[in-house]
């Protein structure tokens, strides 16, 4: 399997890059602003209809009545636009800017259903907008510069990647692999011992949601397919999830694959230095803080 190149390069200050994030405007982004300005554009229609219907009612039960609902709309208008110019600002700059920790759970749980079925109406395949949605996601994580120390980094993997024939249960605990290998799960064990950080392999997301009851990480750093990431971001919010998705070269769900190089580059990218980490006082995780 081959490696991105670009998932392991570095900015001139020596900052890593993943996922080709910063200011680079990458498809994947390019398909979340443009859904994005299409539906403020659908929501600024329906307030204007929104008012314009009942007008002439309104000033019949009193003249000021189309004023005041006007302005009412006029200000929703102005949150909805400010919190859009914020939202595509973190993404291009790469920034955490004001408010950016609390629209990212406007993203994870309004825009996502939202723009899935604009998506549809626009002619984009729901797994280009998931695919968007995961990229977005990720570029806000990113920007709130999340530090945590590794017993605290959750790599969270789909049992999709084991290979078919292997008779060793790996889900649950990867302690029983027998690094024969024949996938990545052998990789991802090196890096997990490597770098001290919990490895976990979910068969689904029932189980997915119960581990991370259990170990309750402060980031997770998951691999699967566009549907389960979507849904997985979704249901750990406020948790921070840096999503991977995974290569599907036999079909889904069936000996798949994942880049290392990338999941041991949000790994330097998230992991506290040693000596940071042992002075931390262990007191809220990022998540309760959004």
């Amino acid at each position: 399997m081959a490696s991105s190149d670009k998932s392991t390069k570095s900015t001139n200050s020596g900052t890593p890059v993943i996922l080709d994030g910063g200011n680079s405007l990458r498809p994947q982004k390019r398909i979340f602003l443009g859904l994005l300005a299409v539906t403020g554009g659908l929501f600024t229609l329906l307030l204007g209809i929104l008012w314009y219907v009942p007008y002439i009612g309104l000033r019949n039960l009193h003249p000021q009545l189309p004023l005041i609902l006007g302005t009412f709309f006029a200000l929703l208008l102005l949150l909805a636009f400010a919190g859009v110019v914020i939202l595509a600002l973190t993404v291009l700059l790469g920034r955490d800017l004001p408010f950016s920790r609390r629209l990212r759970g406007v993203v994870i749980k309004l825009l996502l259903p939202l723009m899935t079925a604009v998506g549809k109406l626009c002619g984009v395949s729901r797994e280009r907008v998931q695919q968007s949605f995961i990229e977005i996601n990720n570029q806000l994580v990113l920007a709130q510069n999340l530090k945590a120390p590794a017993d605290k980094v959750l790599l969270l993997m789909p049992h999709c990647l084991q290979f078919h024939e292997c008779q060793f249960r790996i889900t649950g605990n990867s302690i029983h692999c027998k690094r024969c290998g024949k996938c990545n799960i052998k990789g991802l064990v090196e890096l997990a011992e490597k770098y001290g950080v919990g490895l976990a392999v979910a068969t689904g997301g029932t189980l997915a949601r119960r581990i991370v009851v259990e170990r309750r990480p402060w980031l997770i750093i998951a691999v699967a397919c566009e549907r389960d990431l979507s849904s997985g971001i979704q249901d750990s919010y406020p948790l921070p999830v840096y999503g991977i998705t995974n290569y599907r070269p036999n079909g889904p769900c069936y000996d798949t694959q994942v880049d290392l190089d990338r999941v041991e580059e949000a790994l330097r990218t998230f992991l506290l230095p040693p000596a940071s980490a042992a002075s931390l006082t262990p007191s809220v995780s990022p998540a309760a803080q959004i």
